[in-house]
């Protein structure tokens, strides 16, 4: 069997599907504000069976090499795909965590350092610049970006506690928490 071959299979009504999630995959990735591309590549290494080349998921998603390559670079800087090199191959594979609680574990986690950590960075550098301010404004405005900076504090803490947890605990504390 060729490595280099197609992902295509025999089932033209399976790929059809796969296609379809691929897209829409992509179309949620974008409503997240993840890149569209980034995002099918990660549908498509995570419904996958085998671990794809460049090469393969360039003709899989009618990308270029650069694009391929760069998103495929982000997608292992989350955490979310990882390197396989085969014997005596000079071509990269890569794969996605299959494990659901895994992906969004890491994904919890990312986020976090990205988006969270550097927004609370802010508030508290706000809330620290703004606690001396005596005009009834800067009382409302320290008063409000403590309220802010008290929420967003939670929000990470409660996504670190699920970036730690395991997949056992989290799903009891997250059955008590929405049943």
């Amino acid at each position: 069997m060729n490595e280099d071959a197609p992902t295509r299979r025999t089932d033209p009504a399976l790929d059809a599907v796969r296609d379809e999630f691929v897209v829409q995959w992509g179309a949620m990735g974008s409503a997240w504000g993840i890149n569209r591309t980034i995002a099918q590549i990660h549908a498509l290494l995570m419904v996958s069976p085998n671990p794809l080349s460049t090469d393969q998921v360039m003709e899989e998603l009618k990308i270029s090499r650069g694009n391929a390559h760069s998103n495929l670079r982000e997608l292992i800087g989350w955490g979310l795909i990882r390197g396989v090199i085969r014997k005596g191959e000079r071509k990269e594979y890569f794969e996605a965590e299959k494990d659901v609680w895994k992906m969004f574990c890491t994904i919890a986690r990312e986020r976090k350092r990205r988006e969270i950590d550097p927004a609370l960075d802010v508030l508290e550098n706000c809330k620290e610049a703004s606690k001396s301010l005596r005009s009834t404004e800067a009382k409302a405005f320290h008063s409000q970006i403590s309220e802010l900076s008290d929420f967003v504090k939670l929000a990470g803490g409660a996504m670190d506690q699920i970036a730690r947890s395991e997949q056992s605990k989290a799903a009891r504390w997250a059955q008590k928490l929405f049943t």
